[in-house]
């Protein structure tokens, strides 16, 4: 069989293993891992920042160069926990870190932070029993005069 044919088989088949919903816990566990992410920024703690991601994220930003074409910015997840530790803690009056979570759907996530200064969409699994940040996209939010 090919491959096109077993992903199709696990699709099928994956649908009717288990519930797919919402549960507290989830939540929970999505909250805990956004926060630990977004806190450990503004704390300046890659311990915990590590904690929260997969070592396999992606995290991207599209933005416009001089000449008006797209550009992306493109973190790993080691050059997002090493670029946490250097720098002083953002202080708490200018640490915004609303959490939305957008969808759960079985070992899938959608959620949103809204931070000081972008917004981060964020693509959490669940792994080995642990909600992780696998992907983040962010736009950064405009400069105030």
């Amino acid at each position: 069989m090919n491959r096109l044919g077993v992903l199709c088989l696990a699709l099928l088949a994956g649908g009717s293993m288990r519930a797919y919903g919402q549960t507290a816990a989830d939540s929970a566990g999505i909250r805990t891992t956004a926060h630990d992410y977004i806190d450990g920024w503004y704390e300046r703690d890659a311990a915990r920042m590590e904690s929260a991601v997969h070592s396999h994220l992606a995290k991207r930003l599209v933005y416009q160069d001089q000449q008006g074409r797209s550009r992306l910015v493109d973190l790993t997840a080691m050059e997002l926990v090493q670029s946490t530790r250097p720098g002083d803690k953002t202080p708490k009056a200018e640490q915004r870190d609303s959490v939305t979570i957008l969808d759960i759907f079985g070992n899938a996530a959608v959620a949103r932070i809204d931070a000081n200064q972008w917004v981060d969409f964020l693509h959490l699994i669940k792994w080995n029993g642990r909600w992780l940040i696998i992907n983040v996209v962010w736009e950064n939010r405009p400069r105030t005069p």
